[in-house]
């Protein structure tokens, strides 16, 4: 029976699609397609759409497709007959879809589309008066049957086809906009639950087709969103901005329906996904996408209790606060307590599901957050699912400020104000809702989930750096205009507000993890030497009670200590080190909080934590955190030496040495066993950085040159560098110059407690890690120090350096090594003991040639070193008549081979060499007949100088600044006659260019330096006049100057100050020279030296530094060098017959005085 059935309903499908074939050929006598269709398909619908299944899936496609192209390509009416064409087509399509399977290709696929574009236009543009029920069917249906088709077939689809369901998208939802527009107008104006009663019956439809289309057009890009050409993505976010500016046009959203809080989703979701893998700059975009999401921050809480406290943990929380999970209100049926748990067994058993209002086969399913609900979705209200459905568009909401922040975050910083709060970020804000609202109020997890990601996207990045502008002030009117800069502070103190209320109180860990995410950017980025002083110290303060108190949760435990100590490490390393925090731990010193019998204190929290040994994560973590500490409060860490050195030597004796050394892991539980390398390692910085803050150790010791920086125009531009491995000291007072002596004693004793009690545990270490950690101890130690020591424990030092730079097979170690004996060999009494300079040579001089460039980086700058120690202590070392002559000069000439040599290598290395050449260069004498053995020999210096002018053109910027002060020393040698060298004319033309050419006034302003160096109008021989005229033209064209990058106007008062004292030395000059054509060029520009020096008599009436208010000395000086340039211009212009001109600067000369 049910075979004849099927038979007869397929003999009616073929019999009908037959006669409409035969029918549509006939070119006359053929009634109206819509009546033809109605006689021949319409008029028995439902047995054609259960006949279908019964068929050949290629027999359905071909005559489906037949029955499209008629369809779309017949003239369409706006009478009812084509409105019934159409509908009857789209549900015939869309129910047999149901049923069976399409067999298409690229053509077919397109006809499709084209038919359904042809449907949805008529039904949306022509038919726009009609119901809407009416209407919104079969563009729902159409809707409907290409998502099934792309669901089915997504794999067969080309980019091609993807780009054309895009477009007929695209075109759906452009159909639509004016009567978006219409729905979403009214639906902001009318409130009454009777209008929204009608609304949500008249434009449920619409909601709907809205929401799918959307829907459609992420599961696009989704699919192939990375090979979608520019043009469709451009046109998908244009279509999606005027969408979502309709939406900001209202300053409240409209919360009718569920179905407006999917069309929301849907929305929201398909911004995310086209946002992820953006194509062109958003910058035009992002103000408005802003506005719009912004509004989403409180949708479906404005009328909630739970939006009036923040919703943290129950840890401290009134009984009034909610929890992190809402209670929900049961409102359905009754239902007998066996059923209920028969139900509740079911929901724990099965994931809930989220209820669509499409079809079962959805794909399209966006997880912005974890896979854990924050309600059930089952067996509820529908209270509660509006609830967790405007959660959902919350979440999407926040997810796209992440998208955009991540695609342009340029222009994203733009919109901090309006995402931030200024002010007052504890109370609830329902009409101007921040970021920090969502993170403090909002009662779903994923939604402060969300929000706390976002936080921490807008502060992770380079666009950050414009926080370092900010500033805070207390006294702001409300109302008054506010600066940025102050914006930015005011926002950066609400954060912090914001922050340490909630890790004070949260008790869930993902949350906490999140929020400790956020604060490491956060003190990173905040400038608080211009914030109020109490923030750094509140923020220390909460995050050490927050360690100290632990956390509930024992899953994850360590994990929220180590990110918490993390926080506190970057809050100790903040430079520079704020008052209040220098006097809390001083404070805690007096009071004995580091004893063990006094436990409260950041001291004693850290050297607690960092006893966990059985934690390697947490004991790494604190050690870095007491590292800070030693480097940013060096003043107090002599109070704690003792509390250092046994946690330290607990943990390297808790590492067993016969432990192959091995990638550090977290060996939890293992207290007996093997401490990993990293803990060591860190263990073994704690006690170097201690050391150095106790030893009052401020970097390498250079010996400066006195004669380059003895000049009273530029002895208040000396800048003091900063050592980055050096601790930071506070500027010293009297009576800290009288406690040195102290300090130096105790430094000495702890360093030989440390040599005695800690070096024999990790000088030889297993782990190359740590033998270079070891090593790298010694570089911290201070000359004063160093030789408070036993003559034993110096000579330990020594070897011990010596034989790791020549027998350690680890390159680290060596590279190491090389560092501390640069440093050591600085000191004064060990650069006079030939003995130890030659193994230090030898050592260095043989890690120049290692294949490694970090190992030969810091052999040269050793060398380098070692020269410029022989430089200084010349005259009682190299030459003494006790110490043999040909062992000299094969030190020196093995120490110049060495520098000449490394001057053909990398520039970080031949900067070093360059160094090295110059301090050779000034010291060695070239002629001598008491040592002639010596590198007396001109082939020497020829190489010298043939490498230093080298080095200018093949060199970086840093090279060429040490050939600078290469070519200062080498003319500061008295044994050289500059006037006789073949070559000074070139080296005083590349100082000139470089004067003149170079972009960084750093290289302008030694290039200077070295031109007035010479001492006498012979030194500068024959380029004499090519220098005073050079120095003349770059003075009078120095204010057009815009040559030099940004970051060297710091410079520039220092250039016009050391080109101020080198003119003056030359003009001195002036006058003993006999060169006439220079004369002539003194009296053509006698006009402008005038003018200078009538500027430059004028700015000493200036009290220009509190140095020389104190002592007249400098001033006097500037007076003597303008006094004596001009007194020898005053005997050029006489001898030149210009007595109106010398007059001149006769009276500007008596007038200085």
């Amino acid at each position: 029976m049910a075979t004849s059935s099927a038979t007869t309903a397929v003999r009616s499908w073929r019999t009908a699609f037959l006669t409409l074939r035969d029918e549509t050929s006939s070119l006359s006598g053929c009634p109206s397609v819509s009546q033809l269709l109605h006689d021949v398909l319409f008029s028995n619908l439902h047995s054609l759409v259960y006949a279908a299944s019964d068929l050949p899936p290629h027999e359905v496609t071909s005559d489906l497709l037949f029955l499209l192209e008629l369809v779309s390509n017949a003239p369409s009416r706006d009478g009812e007959d084509s409105t019934l064409t159409f509908t009857h087509t789209c549900h015939l399509v869309h129910g047999i879809l149901q049923r069976v399977s399409f067999e298409f290709n690229s053509s077919s696929f397109n006809l499709i589309l084209h038919s359904f574009q042809s449907i949805i236009n008529f039904f949306l543009v022509k038919a726009a008066t009609k119901s809407s029920a009416t209407r919104f069917k079969p563009v729902m249906q159409c809707l409907e049957t290409t998502r099934c088709l792309t669901n089915v077939y997504q794999g067969k689809f080309s980019p091609l086809e993807i780009v054309h369901l895009v477009k007929f998208v695209l075109h759906a939802l452009g159909c639509s906009h004016a009567e978006f527009v219409c729905l979403y107008n009214s639906s902001a104006t009318q409130r009454s639950t009777a209008e929204s009663g009608k609304r949500l019956h008249r434009y449920s439809s619409l909601w709907e087709v809205l929401a799918l289309s959307f829907t459609m057009l992420g599961e696009a890009f989704s699919r192939a969103g990375s090979s979608l050409p520019v043009d469709i993505w451009q046109s998908t976010i244009e279509v999606l901005r005027k969408v979502i500016d309709v939406i900001a046009s209202k300053s409240v959203l409209g919360e009718d329906s569920i179905l407006s809080s999917r069309f929301y989703s849907s929305l929201l979701n398909c911004l995310h996904v086209v946002l992820t893998d953006p194509k062109i700059s958003l910058s035009d975009h992002v103000s408005g996408f802003v506005t719009a999401l912004r509004l989403f921050f409180v949708y479906g809480l404005t009328s909630s209790p739970q939006f009036t406290f923040p919703a943290v943990g129950h840890k401290e929380v009134s009984p009034n606060l909610p929890s992190e999970e809402p209670k929900k209100i049961d409102h359905t049926p009754y239902r007998p307590p066996h059923l209920r748990k028969k139900d509740r067994l079911n929901i724990k058993q099965s994931k809930p599901q989220d209820h669509r209002i499409f079809s079962d086969d959805d794909s399209f399913t966006m997880n912005f957050m974890s896979s854990d609900s924050d309600y059930s979705d089952s067996d509820g209200s529908i209270k509660d699912t509006d609830s967790v459905q405007s959660s959902k568009v919350r979440v999407a909401a926040l997810v796209c400020l992440q998208d955009l922040c991540r695609a342009d975050p340029k222009s994203f910083t733009t919109q901090w104000t309006i995402l931030l709060p200024t002010n007052d970020v504890l109370r609830p804000r329902k009409f101007e809702a921040t970021l920090m609202t969502c993170l403090l109020f909002d009662p779903c997890l994923k939604a402060r989930m969300a929000s706390a990601s976002t936080l921490a996207a807008m502060l992770d990045g380079p666009s950050t750096v414009f926080l370092q502008v900010a500033e805070y002030k207390e006294s702001i009117k409300c109302g008054s205009f506010m600066p940025l800069s102050t914006s930015y502070g005011h926002i950066i103190m609400q954060l912090h507000n914001g922050i340490i209320y909630l890790i004070q109180r949260e008790t869930h860990d993902r949350l906490l993890a999140s929020l400790f995410k956020i604060l490491m950017p956060l003190i990173s980025c905040t400038p608080y030497s211009r914030m109020p002083g109490e923030l750094m110290l509140n923020l220390i303060i909460s995050l050490r009670a927050r360690i100290e108190e632990g956390f509930p949760l024992k899953t994850d435990q360590t994990g929220l200590l180590v990110a918490a100590i993390s926080c506190l490490t970057a809050a100790l390393s903040t430079s520079p080190a704020p008052v209040q925090v220098k006097q809390m731990f001083l404070e805690e010193i007096s009071a004995g909080s580091v004893e063990v019998d006094k436990r409260s204190g950041v001291l004693f929290t850290l050297l607690q934590c960092s006893e966990r040994l059985a934690s390697p994560a947490i004991c790494f973590e604190s050690l870095q955190a007491l590292r800070a500490v030693s480097h940013n409060y060096p003043n107090i860490m002599s109070s704690y030496w003792q509390q250092v050195s046994t946690i330290v030597f607990k943990i390297l004796k808790a590492a067993s040495p016969e432990v192959p050394a091995k990638a550090w892991k977290g060996h939890v539980g293992n207290t007996a066993g093997f401490t990993g390398e990293k803990v060591v390692t860190a263990a073994i910085k704690v006690l170097d950085e201690s050391l150095r803050a106790i030893s009052g150790f401020k970097g390498t010791e250079d010996l400066l040159d006195d004669k380059l920086l003895d000049n009273p125009f530029t002895s208040d531009c000396i800048r003091i560098k900063n050592v980055s491995s050096a601790p930071l000291y506070e500027q010293e007072s009297s009576e800290d110059i009288k406690e040195s002596a102290k300090a130096f004693q105790s430094g000495s004793e702890q360093w030989s407690e440390m040599i005695e009690k800690h070096m024999p545990l990790i000088l030889q270490h297993i782990s190359s890690m740590v033998r270079t950690a070891a090593v790298t101890c010694f570089a911290g130690i201070t000359s004063s120090v160093f030789f408070s020591l036993l003559k034993e424990t110096q000579e330990f030092i020594i070897s011990s350096l010596i034989d790791s730079a020549l027998h350690d097979d680890v390159a680290s170690v060596r590279s190491a090594a090389c560092r501390a004996i640069g440093v050591i060999s600085c000191f004064p009494q060990v650069s006079q003991s030939a003995e130890i300079i030659d193994k230090f040579i030898h050592a260095v001089e043989i890690n120049t040639h290692d294949p490694l460039v970090s190992v030969r980086i810091t052999a040269s700058w050793a060398l380098a070193n070692i020269c410029d120690s022989i430089r200084h202590c010349i005259d009682d070392f190299a030459f003494k008549p006790s110490i043999d002559s040909n062992a000299n000069s094969h030190l020196m000439a093995s120490l110049t081979e060495s520098a000449l040599n490394l001057t053909k290598d990398g520039d970080k290395i031949k900067s070093n060499a360059v160094r090295g050449l110059g301090n050779l260069s000034r010291f060695v004498k070239y002629t001598s007949s008491s040592h002639p053995a010596s590198l007396g020999d001109s082939r020497w210096l020829e190489r010298i100088v043939q490498a230093l002018v080298s080095c200018v053109t093949t060199g970086n910027v840093k090279v060429q600044w040490n050939v600078c002060r290469a070519l200062s020393n080498l003319f500061l040698n008295e044994t050289i006659n500059l006037e006789d060298m073949d070559w000074a004319p070139s080296v005083f033309s590349i100082l000139l260019l470089l004067l003149r050419d170079s972009s960084n006034f750093k290289i302008r302003i030694q290039a200077a330096a070295a031109l007035a160096v010479p001492s006498s109008v012979s030194d500068y021989g024959k380029s004499f006049s090519d220098v005073v005229q050079g120095l003349e033209h770059i003075l009078e064209n120095l204010g057009a100057d815009h040559l030099s990058a940004p970051s060297s106007f710091k410079y520039r008062v220092a250039l016009q100050k050391q080109l101020t004292s080198t003119m003056l030395h030359v003009l001195s000059l002036a006058s003993s020279s006999d060169h006439q054509p220079l004369k002539d060029f003194l009296v053509k520009k006698s006009s402008f030296l005038e003018e200078w020096f009538k500027v430059l008599c004028s700015s000493l009436g200036e009290s220009t530094t509190h140095l020389e208010n104190e002592n007249n000395s400098v001033g006097n000086q500037k007076k003597e060098m303008i006094s004596k340039a001009m007194r020898s211009l005053i005997e050029v212009y006489e001898g030149r017959k210009q007595f109106a001109v010398a007059k001149k600067f006769e009276m500007m000369d008596s007038g200085i005085w």
